[in-house]
């Protein structure tokens, strides 16, 4: 009978680089390295023998999941590994793409590797449109600082009592002119970037609603429900979602704070206990959306008429839950803010506990009937 052979690929956006390690132990050995295309993938995995004894994993990068895709394909177990979470020899300052392909395997052979999610194709494609639209954030939010702060380096200020980027503060700035044409036209092209940026934004975000109508019903319905929260419009429950994808593979709440990067950071010896500040390890796209709809558990608990909208049609246990997440957040936030904590510490416990309530919503619509035989 074959034994199992475990497979590290150091992948590289032209080359991959292989190395093996047996399962009956033995020192890892590179195989040497080949193109990064579907064809020589195809003939690799033919002379490295048949597909039932391979284990093949890489790291998670910036070449993505098509690797992972066609080795599925080829009946290749494989497992995309976390880079941050891989362990590293202390004083090893050697880093070349043999070493790397060694050790990935050497780590898989004795389980030492942390793999991540390979999301699917709709929930890829979801994703992929939810960090174009954060990038489109961060781009706008620099056109406006560019702007803002050219006129106020040449001395230009908006009137007294108006708030920058309102109605009335666009029309200040449109009304703004410079007597040398070098600086005329510098303000022209930071007007029409803050435009054009703004534009790309609404575009970005009506692509998502769209995207969503058609999305798999198992996707909408976390969305819809997610929605039933405080705080948690649709942009953010389809941010939420194509984040974290299925909330049943966390075994309870701790491990989505944990996998968001907001519990706290240890570093303990002996008898002496010393807790620090939030790790921020975990998925800082989830982190920072959480974080935002967390602010709107300052207010006392109320469902206005915009939130009773997004709960009507929704299982009632649901509701209950966005219901006792008001009641539980803000008493939090007010007993944190008594004690003195600063405002900032305190948001950032409310965004912990404001992802069990998470958990529990998409646990109970992931458990429904219809979602099991939706993913069925």
């Amino acid at each position: 009978m074959s034994r199992l052979r475990f497979i590290g690929l150091d992948v590289h956006a032209k080359s991959i680089t292989v190395a093996i390690a047996e399962a009956n132990g033995g020192e890892a050995q590179c195989w040497g390295e080949i193109s990064n295309d579907p064809d020589a993938v195809r003939k690799l995995v033919k002379k490295l023998g048949p597909v039932q004894n391979l284990r093949v994993c890489y790291e998670a990068g910036p070449t993505g999941y098509v690797l992972y895709w066609q080795l599925t394909q080829l009946g290749v177990e494989c497992e995309v590994i976390a880079p941050s979470l891989t362990p590293i020899k202390p004083g090893d300052r050697v880093k070349t793409n043999r070493r790397d392909a060694m050790k990935l395997a050497r780590l898989h052979r004795s389980g030492d590797l942390t793999k991540v999610q390979v999301p699917d194709t709709e929930l890829e494609g979801l994703r992929d449109l939810v960090r174009a639209r954060e990038c489109a954030l961060q781009d706008k939010a620099r056109a406006r600082n560019r702007l803002s702060k050219f006129l106020l380096r040449h001395g230009r200020r908006a009137p007294t009592g108006v708030r920058a980027w309102t109605q009335k503060f666009w029309e200040w700035v449109q009304g703004v002119h410079f007597e040398l044409p070098a600086q005329e036209f510098t303000l022209l092209d930071y007007i029409h970037e803050v435009e054009h940026t703004q534009f790309r934004l609404q575009r970005l975000e009506q692509s998502l609603v769209e995207a969503i109508k058609v999305a798999p019903p198992r996707l909408r319905e976390l969305v819809q429900a997610l929605q039933a929260l405080r705080g948690v419009a649709e942009l953010t429950a389809v941010t939420v979602v194509s984040e974290v994808g299925s909330f049943s593979r966390f075994a309870g709440a701790r491990q989505l704070m944990a996998y968001t990067g907001v519990v706290a950071s240890e570093a303990s010896t002996g008898d002496h206990v010393c807790r620090g500040g939030i790790t921020k390890t975990g998925n800082a796209h989830l982190r920072r959306v959480v974080g935002e709809a967390a602010w709107a558990y300052r207010h006392r608990p109320i469902v206005g008429k915009l939130l009773r909208q997004r709960q009507e049609n929704l299982n009632p246990r649901i509701v209950e839950i966005a219901w006792k997440a008001q009641q539980r957040l803000h008493g939090r936030y007010r007993k944190l803010m008594g004690r003195g904590k600063k405002q900032q510490t305190v948001i950032t416990a409310i965004t912990r506990e404001l992802l069990g309530f998470m958990w529990a919503i998409g646990v109970q619509v992931e458990s429904q009937p219809k979602m099991r035989s939706t993913a069925a």
